[in-house]
């Protein structure tokens, strides 16, 4: 076997320890720089949500990244939809931003994502605290739930092409833990 591709299989099928780390540090990297270069392009306004969210949900399998992306995707729009019907309904106020974040973890929970929950919280407070400026509420929601969305299609697109590689080259053994 040349030299070179030993240091592949060791990356590919799951050695131990320095490797799997830089494996990982190298597709969040990836993944990160993927879901922010082209946000202008696709018209999104603050493009460094999608490389926080493919961050947050590229994991070492592709299992935890499903669920991940699930809960992300998820809670953004659950909060945003939530975040907007409370600015529509009563506008922007303290009281009606706590009562918002409640809401949207509420509503997780009753279709058993908890998870997302803290996540719904995290997009009503963008929609109901950071300043709009010219933007609507439903604009902020829009282009928050659309990040997001960005961010997690890229993160479970490089996971799954990394797994379906390992598993090409180390027959079978796909995770990346």
């Amino acid at each position: 076997m040349e030299p070179g591709l030993s240091v592949v299989r060791q990356l590919a099928v799951g050695s131990p320890g320095r490797w799997q780390g830089i494996l990982r540090a190298l597709l969040t990297t990836a993944a990160a720089l993927i879901a922010y270069v082209p946000t202008q392009t696709l018209g999104l306004q603050e493009g460094f949500w999608a490389a926080i969210t493919a961050i947050a949900v590229t994991q070492g399998e592709w299992r935890l990244t499903r669920t991940t992306a699930r809960d992300q995707l998820l809670g953004a729009a659950i909060g945003g939809l939530v975040a907007l019907a409370m600015v529509l309904a009563v506008g922007r106020h303290l009281w009606s931003y706590g009562l918002a974040v409640g809401v949207a973890a509420v509503c997780c929970a009753l279709v058993r994502l908890p998870a997302a929950g803290r996540l719904s919280g995290i997009t009503a407070t963008i929609v109901l605290l950071v300043p709009s400026g010219i933007y609507s509420a439903g604009d902020i929601a829009f282009w928050r739930v659309s990040e997001v969305a960005w961010g997690v299609i890229v993160a479970v697109s490089l996971v799954w092409i990394v797994e379906r590689f390992r598993e090409w080259v180390g027959g079978g053994r796909g995770t990346l833990r």
